[in-house]
C-alpha cells in the first residue's frame, strides 16, 4: 500500500473513520472542505484570466491540491495511525448524504412542496422552483446515487490505496471538479484539467460502485446490470453514467430525462427502468448507499482477517 500501512491497519482505520462520520456527521463549524472551497475560489479568481486558460487551470489545480495532500501525508506519517482515521472522517460524506436528503423526504410526505424544493436546491444544481413531487424525488435519488460514489466510495477506495493522504487527494480533486468542471464560458478551458483529473481518479471507484449496486440489487440484479451496460455510455460523464444507471436499475425506477438548468430545459438520457421516483425511492437510494458502504467495510475486514490468519500459520 502506498501509505505504508498494512491491510489490517487500513481496514481498522477505515471502520473507525466511517464510524466517526456516522456518529458525528459533518462538522458544524470549520468544515475543512468549506475552507478548501474558499481557498479554491481565491486561486481561481487570481489565475482564471489571461492567455493559456488550460495551463492556468492545471497550475491552479496543482496549487490547490498538492500542498494540502502533501501536508496530510507528512502529518499522518508523524502523528500516528489515529490521524488517518480523522482525515478519512474529514473527507467522507456518508451521514451528510442522509442528513441532506431525508428532510426532502419528510417535506414530500407532508405535501410541503415549497420546503422540498428549497431543500432539494441545496444539493443539486438544477432549477427546482417549478419542480413537482416526481421531479424532486428524482433529483434526490440521483444525487444520492452519484454522490455515493463521489463523497463515499471514491474516498474509501483512495483511502485503501494511500491512507489518509489518499482520501484527501481524491476529495480535494473531486471538490475542484464540482467547482470548476463546468462547460461554460468561464470554466470550459480553465476547469478542463480539474475535470479530467477527477475522471481519472474516479474511473476505478465508479465501476466498483456500479458493480456493488448490481450485487446489492437482489432480484433486480439482471435489470441493474442491463441498465449499466446499455445506458451508461449515453451519459455525459464517463463515471456518473455507470454509477447512476446501475443504481437506478437496482432501485427499479426511471431517472434521468428532463431537468431544468439555468432556465433551460435539458433532455438527459434515461436511466433505470420502472415507474417514476417517489419519496420512498430517496430512502431506498440512501439504504443502497449505506449497504454498499457496509459491503466494502465487510470485504476489507474479511481480507484483513485472512491476512492475519495466514500470517500466523505461515
Amino acid at each position: 500500500m502506498l501509505s505504508g500501512l498494512s491491510l489490517p491497519q487500513l481496514a481498522g482505520l477505515l471502520a473507525a473513520g466511517v464510524l466517526l462520520d456516522l456518529l458525528l456527521g459533518e462538522p458544524r463549524r470549520w468544515h475543512p472542505l468549506v475552507g478548501f472551497g474558499q481557498l479554491a475560489q481565491a486561486i481561481e479568481r487570481r489565475l482564471n484570466r489571461g492567455a493559456l486558460p488550460f495551463l492556468r487551470g492545471l497550475l491552479a489545480w496543482l496549487l490547490a491540491v498538492l500542498p494540502l495532500s502533501l501536508l496530510a501525508w507528512l502529518a499522518a506519517a508523524h502523528a500516528g495511525l489515529w490521524l488517518h482515521a480523522l482525515l478519512l472522517y474529514a473527507c467522507i460524506g456518508l451521514r451528510s448524504l442522509r442528513d441532506h436528503t431525508m428532510p426532502i423526504v419528510d417535506a414530500l410526505r407532508a405535501g410541503d412542496l415549497e420546503t422540498a424544493r428549497a431543500r432539494t436546491s441545496w444539493i443539486v444544481s438544477r432549477d427546482t422552483h417549478q419542480a413537482d413531487e416526481a421531479d424532486l424525488a428524482k433529483a434526490g435519488a440521483e444525487s444520492l446515487l452519484e454522490n455515493g460514489n463521489d463523497a463515499v466510495f471514491g474516498t474509501l477506495f483512495w483511502f485503501l490505496v494511500g491512507g489518509g493522504a489518499g482520501a484527501v487527494l481524491f476529495r480535494l480533486a473531486n471538490t475542484l471538479d464540482a467547482m470548476w468542471g463546468y462547460r461554460n464560458a468561464r470554466f470550459h478551458l480553465f476547469g478542463r484539467a480539474a475535470a479530467r483529473i477527477d475522471d481519472a481518479l474516479n474511473y476505478v471507484p465508479a465501476r466498483l460502485t456500479a458493480l456493488s449496486y448490481v450485487l446489492l440489487a437482489g432480484a433486480g440484479r439482471a435489470r441493474a446490470w442491463q441498465c449499466w451496460r446499455t445506458q451508461a455510455h449515453a451519459w455525459s460523464s464517463p463515471n456518473a453514467g455507470p454509477v447512476m444507471a446501475s443504481g437506478a436499475g437496482a432501485l427499479g425506477v426511471s431517472l434521468g430525462g428532463a431537468a431544468v438548468y439555468d432556465g433551460q430545459l435539458e433532455q438527459r438520457p434515461p436511466l433505470g427502468a420502472g415507474p417514476k421516483a417517489t419519496a420512498s425511492d430517496i430512502v431506498r437510494a440512501w439504504r443502497l448507499v449505506l449497504h454498499t458502504t457496509l459491503l466494502w467495510l465487510g470485504l476489507a475486514c474479511a481480507a484483513a482477517l485472512i491476512i492475519l490468519v495466514w500470517g500466523r500459520h505461515a
